[in-house]
């Protein structure tokens, strides 16, 4: 196996360092580095970069099996890599929905075939995302993919007994239970925000409440059973509020946000352009600035992209017609570098352990958000926070285009990634990877 050398890149507490990988693993670090292996290994120049911990998605829709035409894995997989994602959790909205052993199994094997980064399935809480029968969540957390987080993603789990029982079965295997925070209810045929944008537009607005209501059941639900909830992409200022105390209290509660929801607001909806339609929707300027700073504060443990793919002709179409959702994997990193630690929020210690540390110790992905030193297994990234570049949809490596970001410039890129100590990436490109799926 190949060995190779970031030479010069900065590391946590702001060394600068050189970092030698061979075999799989972090063989040496700094003053630490055996000379002549140095002199024999590929070179990989960080010299004004940060070396981070491989990024680590929790909330990922991969789309396959069933849903090919907008996503593979294979081709997930490639975006996560250009993304500086090392490991990515697949969603159960698929077809067949991913609520038996067989379903996540065979997303897993994908995963591991592909070979870009680790593809862990997260496992439906009910069965066919119905939100009444639980599904096969002890099976799925026996099989050969050991599936851990379970989430109805795209659906809520409204109904409080059974989302009760999912948080009280999950404990005997120290699970999680992902919620999809939407009362179906109070958002039936809404289109986008509930407020003064959606007044003027004449779209049905999607209230707050909807969503903070759920996680005000939810934490309340996980504190009565003593189990472990995750918040899925929180939206308000609100939502935030609720999480902040229930943590307060010492419920066993963590939360993302996205990146887009880092960035946008509901103003962008003013142009009728369903590339801006996601669920949940973007809120208002408020909502982004208590997000940002509840991101910053720990309150939302971490970053998670929730690219949902989607072929142009459920996007390019009126809004009401159009599909929730936007592609997110290969801009994460520079939108949370340009709101959050170009903007003085996040350091990037804290960065890191909101895309990497953070998602893999909630998930219990072992293998991932380790710290960089001698024996770790090499799930590495590697930015240049100076280097711009400038987002084209017709370049994605997501086999869909649905990008809110296309033409916007960011000055963070990502270089290189390395997973289990070989590249996926380098000097930007993708690298080792077929294209054919």
């Amino acid at each position: 196996m190949t060995s190779y050398l970031i030479s010069g890149g900065v590391m946590s507490g702001d060394q600068q360092v050189d970092i030698l990988i061979a075999n799989g693993v972090v063989a040496g670090v700094g003053s630490a580095i055996d000379a002549t292996a140095a002199t024999r290994a590929v070179k990989v120049d960080a010299k004004g970069c940060r070396v981070l911990p491989g990024f680590v998605d929790l909330h990922t829709h991969l789309r396959e099996p069933g849903l090919e035409e907008s996503e593979t894995v294979a081709s997930g997989s490639r975006a996560a890599a250009k993304g500086g994602y090392t490991a990515v959790s697949a969603m159960a909205n698929t077809f067949p929905v991913a609520d038996t052993a067989g379903v996540v199994e065979q997303v897993y094997r994908l995963g591991k075939s592909a070979g870009l980064c680790d593809v862990f399935p997260i496992g439906a809480i009910t069965q066919g995302l119905q939100g009444s029968a639980l599904a096969e969540l002890g099976a799925m957390a026996d099989s050969e993919a050991k599936v851990r987080m379970f989430s109805d993603d795209g659906n809520c789990v409204s109904d409080s007994v059974v989302m009760r029982r999912a948080l009280e079965y999950v404990k005997k295997f120290n699970g999680i239970i992902a919620q999809h925070a939407q009362d179906p209810y109070l958002t039936k045929d809404s289109q986008m925000n509930e407020g003064a944008v959606s007044a003027r537009l004449g779209l049905k607005g999607w209230p707050s409440v909807a969503e903070e209501s759920i996680i005000a059941r939810d934490v309340l639900l996980a504190q009565h059973v003593g189990s472990r909830l995750h918040v899925c992409h929180v939206t308000t200022a609100g939502g935030v509020e609720i999480i902040r105390w229930a943590k307060s209290r010492g419920v066993n509660v963590t939360a993302e946000v996205t990146p887009h929801h880092l960035l946008l607001n509901d103003e962008r909806a003013s142009s009728y352009d369903p590339i801006y339609k996601v669920n949940p929707p973007l809120r208002t300027q408020e909502d982004v600035l208590a997000l940002r700073a509840g991101l910053a504060d720990g309150t939302i443990d971490v970053v998670a992209t929730d690219h949902a793919p989607h072929p142009a002709e459920n996007k390019e179409c009126e809004w009401q017609a159009a599909s929730f959702g936007m592609i997110g994997l290969e801009t994460a990193f520079s939108i949370v570098y340009e709101t959050m630690v170009k903007s003085g929020l996040l350091s990037w210690d804290q960065l890191a352990d909101r895309m990497s540390i953070a998602p893999a110790r909630i998930a219990g992905y072992e293998s991932h958000g380790q710290k960089i030193a001698k024996g770790a297994i090499a799930n590495i990234t590697v930015v240049d926070p100076n280097r711009a570049w400038k987002v084209d949809r017709d370049l994605v490596a997501s086999k869909s285009r649905n990008t809110p970001f296309h033409a916007m410039k960011f000055s963070g890129s990502v270089i290189a990634t390395f997973f289990n100590g070989a590249p996926t990436v380098l000097d930007t490109k993708l690298v080792g990877a077929s294209h054919d799926n």
